[in-house]
């Protein structure tokens, strides 16, 4: 199934280079950078325990409310029509204290449909019905109804998670990308997550983008460059129109 969301460095176009990837026996997963899920909602082999992860607040409480109160969620979400006007006061409202969880969960999932590349800053002018789009949610909730949800910083979340049939997929924020994502994500940050990878008992899958820091900092791990279409590039040049990433493991 795909995801419900969009979300900055989503792997809807990776998910099957990655799902091929996976080993065939496993028994726990652990979807550390969340993100939008795309991963965790594509994977044919469900494990008998799988965590999801994510250290933004408002996107852990959307699948927290899409989860437990799923119903309640679409009932906010069929009293808002897709306009400009209505977009504007939300992102207005994006730090106002006050709202339920389900209201602003609501809010988030509505500034995500609606605006531009989905960043929630700027109103996208598709024509989008959000109580159609809400209808999705009840497959989601099916799927996290055994799935732990988190919000942990990743090293803390790979401490307690880690045993040896554990799979570990990474997605962090790619190296020199880091502004375009809400939270932040140093230098010292990617040392320490690799830090923590070369101390795990489980497996693990890291995506990154191809750079050669990162494959300095991996050498010692498989390496595997993939490649995707570069939707903006390919409109420009087509000569140019490849994005390379590495899929990282440590088996």
């Amino acid at each position: 199934m795909n995801s419900f969301i969009s979300w900055i460095g989503g792997k809807n176009y990776l998910k099957k280079a990655i799902n091929e990837e996976m080993p065939t026996n496993f028994n726990r997963y652990i979807e550390v950078f969340g993100g939008a899920a795309w991963v965790l909602f594509s994977k044919e082999k469900q494990a008998s325990f799988e965590v999801y992860n994510d250290y933004n607040k408002d996107l852990i409480n959307l699948f927290k409310c899409v989860k437990y109160h799923r119903p309640e969620l679409q009932r906010e979400l069929s009293f808002m029509l897709n306009s400009r006007e209505l977009f504007e006061i939300f992102k207005a409202q994006y730090n106002v204290h006050g709202m339920t969880d389900i209201q602003r969960a609501a809010r988030f999932f509505f500034l995500l449909k609606t605006s531009y590349g989905s960043n929630g800053r700027s109103y996208g002018c598709i024509k989008k019905n959000i109580s159609i789009m809400s209808t999705y949610l009840e497959r989601v909730e099916k799927r996290l109804s055994c799935v732990i949800i988190e919000n942990k910083d990743f090293e803390d979340l790979i401490k307690v998670y880690d045993k040896p049939d554990a799979l570990i997929y990474c997605d962090p924020p790619y190296y020199g990308t880091e502004k375009y994502y809400q939270v932040m994500f140093s230098e010292s940050d990617h040392q320490r997550l690799y830090k923590t990878l070369c101390n795990i008992k489980g497996k693990f899958i890291l995506s990154y983008n191809d750079c050669d820091y990162i494959r300095k900092l991996y050498k010692h791990f498989n390496i595997k460059q993939v490649s995707r279409m570069h939707n903006l590039k390919a409109r420009y040049n087509e000569d140019q129109n490849l994005y390379h990433e590495l899929l990282i493991k440590n088996y």
